[in-house]
């Protein structure tokens, strides 16, 4: 049995591409509370031998539950997009 494929309506597409765009500022904005900022903060705590100023492991896993987040909201703009 075939998958059926999704339509999804222009205003669907929109709003999924918004929920991307405001997942993906919570990444790289300098006031997200998992923003790269936080990244380097810890990059720059190592290089100069200090403790991490953040829990590294909590951090890598949000960051990680947003892109798997963002992964499955373009994979479905994908599908819905196929034969179009």
């Amino acid at each position: 049995m075939a998958k059926k494929k999704t339509e999804l309506t222009e205003e669907e597409r929109g709003a999924i591409e918004s929920q991307i765009r405001t997942l993906q500022s919570r990444l790289d904005a300098p006031t997200s509370d998992i923003g790269d900022w936080k990244i380097i903060k810890i990059y720059e705590a190592r290089l100069s031998g200090e403790s991490d100023p953040y829990n590294f492991e909590e951090l890598k896993a949000a960051r990680q539950a947003v892109r798997d987040e963002i992964n499955a909201l373009q994979a479905q703009l994908a599908e819905s997009s196929k034969g179009e």
